[in-house]
């Protein structure tokens, strides 16, 4: 349990991805493209930079091995600043699209070069699309053997496209043949008798702030800790418009003026840091190349 002396430290992480890569684009935007669309991301790092420094507050950012690739000063500057390097895969691939050896492949190639630009090794993966659903964990695996300690993607509810209902809502161990893995849920509470989602997201944007604060209210009080997320597209109104439906449109654009304003109020009012501190895991400086294949055979 906290203490009014030692209050609890919720988990505060970042989808380090470009507007053009969110997923629900996918049917107007093709990956081959990505390159010819203008990047927008910088400004919107360095706001969020700015808004954790203030706060003293540090994060995990789930970063894709493209954003790695193309922008690598980003990701030395987000290191840089204290915070902690993770993965979101190479190519926004959701992971329930794949199969094991292609899960494989896109989370070693992310891992590399983000170890490569950023210096420390890589231990925390996100799904895109939060997308290890039921049927799914043999991704968990894939994970162990690449040399990952903890995941979070699984989000405790029930909702189209993503989900895993079963989930513990708090941080535990996912034992494997593998080896053990340590997860950390999206944060949700429960109205009506009904879970919700509360970590952060579309549901800062769209549902009442009282939400997510009363979910980060009822971790504070039993000092267990919750697992905000954010997308850095979401600091930026003044992005681009794709063509896309209006369900789609009302969903990634709507709210996109009141993340600022309430990422102020949550940062205020809890106290946030990275995933491998909250776990205690200490990140060393990456490994020789030698050293990392090695481990890979063993």
């Amino acid at each position: 349990m906290s203490t009014v002396s030692d209050p609890v430290e919720h988990i505060f992480t970042v989808d380090v991805e470009e507007y053009f890569h969110v997923g629900a684009f996918e049917r107007v935007v093709s990956r081959k493209d990505w390159s010819s669309y203008p990047s927008r991301i910088d400004s919107s790092i360095d706001l969020l930079l700015d808004l954790l420094a203030r706060h003293g507050a540090t994060g995990t950012f789930f970063t894709l091995g493209w954003v790695a690739d193309h922008n690598p000063r980003l990701v030395r500057r987000i290191a840089q600043a204290g915070h902690e390097i993770a993965s979101h895969g190479y190519w926004h691939r959701r992971v329930d699209s794949l199969a094991p050896e292609e899960f494989r492949q896109d989370v070693r190639a992310s891992k590399a070069v983000l170890e490569d630009v950023c210096g420390t090794v890589v231990w925390g993966f996100r799904a895109p699309n939060f997308s290890i659903r039921p049927g799914c964990e043999w991704a968990f695996d894939v994970l162990l053997e690449e040399g990952f300690r903890y995941d979070s993607s699984l989000f405790p509810i029930r909702r189209p496209g993503y989900g895993y209902r079963a989930a513990p809502v708090v941080p535990h161990k996912i034992h494997r043949a593998s080896g053990t893995l340590f997860e950390l849920p999206l944060a949700t509470t429960t109205w009506r008798g009904a879970r919700i989602p509360a970590a952060g997201g579309a549901y800062l944007r769209h549902f009442p702030f009282s939400v997510i604060r009363h979910c980060f209210r009822e971790h504070t009080h039993t000092g267990i800790p919750a697992t905000f997320y954010l997308h850095p597209w979401e600091l930026d109104p003044e992005q681009p418009r794709l063509p896309v439906g209006w369900i789609t449109r009302a969903r990634h654009y709507g709210g996109l003026t009141r993340t600022r304003p309430r990422m102020e109020q949550l940062l205020a009012e809890f106290r946030f840091t990275a995933a491998a501190r909250c776990l205690k895991l200490q990140v060393p400086a990456k490994r020789p190349l030698s050293a990392r294949v090695s481990n890979l055979a063993d």
